[in-house]
C-alpha cells in the first residue's frame, strides 16, 4: 500500500530520526552572580575594600567554572584513572594513567589560588579564609574531585605552621612552599595515608604500619594503607609505629609517631619504597585515585616526637572538616540551581515546572536548607580567621570548636536527601548518566568507614578521633562526629559561649518590627533554653537526678539541635540587615526556623529504657538476637 507525501507530512517519525521535540537542557550559570546568598552575605562581613576585590574575583573565577572548569570536571568522571602494574617485559612500573584534565584542574586550582589564597601573607588574615572557601564552595561541584588532594593539602599546610616543622626540616619547609604556591608547573598537592586494614577512625589502635631507623630523623616504612586517597599527590603526612632496637613496638596511640615522606625518590623519579596494589573500585568519586598501598620500605622522615603522631595529625582537624562540609553545601547548591533552571525550560501538563505550586514549593523547601547551610559554613570559615589572625576572643575561640564537627555532620546528612530529592525533580533524565546528574549523588556519599567501638561507646573518652574530607560516610560515621561534640561540651563554658555567641547574633537583627522574625528569635530563644536544660539533666553525676539517661544515646540529636539553633540564629541575622535584607530572607528564616520540625529536643530520647524496645525494632526475626549491646 503506498502512503502519500501529504500523509507522510503529517507523521513526525516518517523520515525523521529524532521527531519534532527535544528537551532543552539545564544552563550553568556563573555560580556566585547566580548565587542567593553568597555575595550578599560576603558585602555584610567583609570591609568594602576587601569585598571588592574578592566579588571581582569570584564573579572572574565563577564566569571561567562555566566556560572552562565544568566541562574538565566532566572529562575527569567519564575517563577515570587506571594502573598498569608492569610492562610488556614483566618489569614492575605501577603506572598511574590520569586523563589530562585531572591535570589541568590541578593547574588551575594553583594558578586560581584555592589554596595559597589562606596563607597568602598579602591578604587580610582576617578574611582570606572566608574568600579561600568561597571560592573553593564555587568549584567544588565542577572540581571533578581535584578539591580532595586540595583538602589533604591545606591540611598538610596548616600541620606544617601549626607545628612549625618548615624551621626544624628543610624537605618540609620545601614541600610547603610548593603547597601553597601559585606557579602551575610548582605546585605540590598531598596524599591522605591514614586508613590500615583495620580501618575505622580508631587509628590508635588501627595502625600497623612499623618504621625502622636509619639515622637521625630518617626512617623506613613497612606497611599497607588500606585506602589511601590522591595517590598522584607528591607527598604526604601519615603514621608509623617505631620499632626499637629490639624489634618491639608500643601498641595503640601512645606507640604512634608522625612521619613526612614523598611519593617518588626525588633523583630516580621512581616511587619511594611504594608498591601499589590496586585502584579502589568505589561507588563515586571514581575520578579520583584511590588505591591500596604497599610500603615497602618507603623513606621518611619522622617529624613528631614519638607517641604525638595522632596529637600532631589533628592539627589538620578543623581544616578538613570545613572542606567537607564546602563540597557538601557546593554539591547541594549545584542541584538545586540546575533544578531551577530546569523547571523555566521543562513544560509538562501544558505548564513549565516553575508554573506548578507544588514544584515549586519542593524547591523552595531544598533551597532554605541550602541557605542555612552555607551560612553555617560561612560562619565557621569567618571563625576560622578570625582565630588564625590572633584576634579571636575565648567565645570565638570556644565557637569554633564547636562548629566544626557540628557543621560536618549536619551538612554530610543534609546533602543526601536534598541532592536527591533535586534530582528528582528531572524525572526521568536525573537517574541517565549521560546528564551528569547521578554523579553529583555518588560523589556526595564518598566511601565507606565503620567504627564500631565508636558506635556503642559509652564513654567517649575512650575514642580516637580522626578526619578528612567530603561528606557524610568518612570519618566513622555521623556517630562519631557526634560523640566529638560531646567531648567539646565536656570543656568549661562551652555552654555559655554558645549562649553568648547566639544572642550576639540575633542582636545583629536590626529589623526589631518584622513580625517574622520575632517569631523567629522566639523560637530560637525557646530552643536553646531547652537545649541548655537537657545538658544540665544529662550531665548531672546524680543517677537519680538524670533520671537514668544517658547523653551518648542521644548524641546526634543533641548535635543537630546546637547546628539548628546556630543555622537559625544566623539567617535571622542576615535577614535583619537593612542594607541587603529582602523579604525572602524574611521568609527563609520564617520558614527554617518556625515552619521546618520542631528543634527542640525531648528527653525521652535519651531513656535507657528505649535500649531495649531499639533493639527489639532492629533485630525482630533475627536469628542472632544480641542479649545485650
Amino acid at each position: 500500500m503506498k502512503i502519500s507525501m501529504k500523509t507522510t507530512s503529517s507523521l513526525p517519525y516518517a523520515h525523521a530520526k529524532l521527531g519534532g521535540f527535544i528537551q532543552e537542557a539545564p544552563l550553568l550559570h556563573n555560580p556566585f552572580t547566580d548565587d542567593p546568598i553568597l555575595e550578599r552575605v560576603l558585602r555584610r562581613w567583609m570591609p568594602q575594600n576587601i569585598y571588592s576585590k574578592v566579588s571581582e574575583d569570584l564573579t572572574k573565577f565563577g564566569n571561567r567554572i562555566v566556560t572552562e572548569i565544568d566541562s574538565l570536571g566532566r572529562e575527569c568522571e567519564l575517563h577515570q584513572p587506571k594502573l598498569e602494574q608492569y610492562d610488556a617485559w614483566g618489569n614492575r612500573e605501577d603506572k598511574l594513567i590520569l586523563t589530562p584534565e585531572w591535570t589541568k584542574l590541578k593547574r588551575v586550582a594553583a594558578e586560581e589560588g584555592l589554596l595559597s589564597i589562606g596563607y597568602d601573607p598579602n591578604i587580610d588574615p582576617t578574611w582570606r579564609r572566608l574568600y579561600q572557601f568561597s571560592k573553593l564552595y564555587l568549584f567544588s561541584p565542577s572540581a571533578g574531585m581535584v578539591t580532595c588532594p586540595l583538602a589533604a593539602a591545606d591540611g598538610a599546610a596548616k600541620t606544617i605552621k601549626a607545628l612549625k616543622l618548615d624551621e626544624y626540616f628543610p624537605e618540609v619547609a620545601e614541600a610547603f612552599r610548593r603547597l601553597t604556591s601559585r606557579n602551575q608547573g610548582d605546585a605540590w598537592t598531598s596524599g591522605q595515608w591514614m586508613t590500615e586494614k583495620r580501618g575505622g577512625s580508631d587509628v590508635g589502635s588501627g595502625t600497623d604500619t612499623r618504621a625502622v631507623h636509619v639515622q637521625g630523623n630518617k626512617y623506613l616504612l613497612y606497611g599497607y594503607k588500606w585506602f589511601t586517597s590522591t595517590i598522584d599527590s607528591e607527598m604526604t603526612f601519615t603514621l608509623a609505629r617505631p620499632v626499637d632496637t629490639n624489634e618491639n613496638i608500643i601498641e595503640g596511640t601512645k606507640g604512634l609517631s608522625l612521619f613526612y615522606l614523598e611519593l617518588r625518590n626525588n633523583k630516580t623519579g621512581k616511587l619511594n619504597g611504594v608498591q601499589m596494589v590496586r585502584l579502589k573500585n568505589k561507588l563515586g568519586t571514581r575520578q579520583l585515585p584511590t588505591a591500596e598501598l604497599l610500603l615497602d620500605g618507603a623513606e621518611a622522615i619522622k617529624v613528631s616526637d614519638d607517641g604525638k603522631g595522632i596529637a600532631s595529625i589533628s592539627n589538620m582537624l578543623n581544616i578538613t572538616r570545613i572542606h567537607n562540609a564546602v563540597a557538601s553545601i557546593g554539591f547541594m547548591r549545584r542541584a538545586v540551581s540546575l533544578a531551577r533552571d530546569y523547571a523555566t525550560r521543562r513544560v509538562v501538563f501544558g505548564r513549565k515546572q516553575a508554573d506548578w505550586p507544588l514544584h515549586l514549593a519542593t524547591i523552595g523547601k531544598l533551597e532554605v536548607e541550602v541557605r542555612a547551610c552555607t551560612l553555617l559554613m560561612l560562619e565557621a570559615t569567618r571563625l576560622l580567621g578570625i582565630q588564625e589572625s590572633g584576634h579571636a576572643t575565648k567565645t570565638e575561640q570556644a565557637n569554633l570548636r564547636l562548629i566544626t564537627p557540628i557543621l560536618k555532620l549536619y551538612t554530610g546528612k543534609q546533602c543526601i536527601p536534598l541532592i536527591s530529592e533535586a534530582i528528582e525533580c528531572f524525572g526521568g533524565q536525573g537517574y541517565i548518566e549521560d546528564t551528569g546528574l547521578p554523579t553529583l549523588l555518588r560523589d556526595a556519599q564518598i566511601m565507606v568507614r565503620d567504627n564500631s567501638k565508636a558506635l556503642y561507646a559509652s564513654s567517649v573518652e575512650s575514642i580516637s578521633l580522626w578526619t578528612i574530607v567530603i561528606t557524610p560516610i568518612w570519618e566513622g560515621t555521623t556517630n562519631v562526629l557526634s560523640l566529638d561534640v560531646l567531648r567539646v561540651l565536656e570543656k568549661d563554658n562551652i555552654v555559655q559561649a554558645f549562649h553568648e555567641h547566639i544572642n550576639d547574633i540575633l542582636n545583629q537583627n536590626k529589623t526589631r518590627d518584622c513580625p517574622l522574625l520575632k517569631e523567629c528569635e522566639e523560637k530560637i530563644k525557646q530552643a536553646l533554653a531547652n537545649l541548655t536544660n537537657i545538658l544540665k539533666t544529662l550531665s548531672s553525676s546524680d543517677a537519680s537526678l538524670s533520671g537514668g539517661l544517658n547523653m551518648a544515646r542521644g548524641a546526634r540529636e543533641i548535635a543537630f539541635a546546637f547546628a539548628r539553633i546556630y543555622s537559625g540564629a544566623l539567617l535571622v541575622a542576615h535577614a535583619g540587615s537593612p542594607t541587603i535584607l529582602t523579604q525572602s530572607d524574611k521568609e527563609t528564616a520564617y520558614r527554617y526556623c518556625v515552619e521546618k520540625e520542631p528543634i527542640d529536643l525531648n528527653s525521652e530520647i535519651f531513656s535507657e529504657k528505649r535500649n531495649a524496645k531499639d533493639r527489639a525494632i532492629v533485630y525482630e526475626n533475627f536469628k542472632e538476637f544480641p542479649s545485650k549491646l
